[in-house]
């Protein structure tokens, strides 16, 4: 067992989003002082939709665009580990039919 202190264990949730949704507007103070805003652990596709969706580094839903993505969330029921920091912010865009839950910090 290691001696290192697990921070980021997903206390937070956000069920059944399906439409684009700010989980974290880049507001709070951060996980630490200095650092990321937030961090997205897991996504669970509880239905599948026709189009795939995404997780992004942003504070906004405008602000949602390919250079701050951090995840493709599949097309396909199931729960994915994602474990990513934030920095400005965390948004999720689910797809076409598709609804989420995720858990974050």
């Amino acid at each position: 067992m290691s001696d290192g202190v697990y921070v980021s264990q997903g206390k937070n949730s956000a069920l059944n989003i399906s439409a684009a949704t700010v989980l974290n507007g880049g507001n709070s103070p951060g996980l630490y002082s200095t650092g990321p805003k937030a961090r997205i652990q897991r996504v669970s596709v509880l239905v599948a939709g026709s189009t795939v969706g995404g997780a992004y580094d942003s504070p906004t839903v405008a602000g949602s665009a390919a250079e701050n993505q951090l995840a493709v969330i599949p097309n396909t029921v199931g729960s994915y580990l994602i474990d990513m920091p934030c920095f400005a912010g965390l948004t999720v865009v689910p797809g076409t039919g598709q609804v989420l839950a995720v858990s974050y910090d």
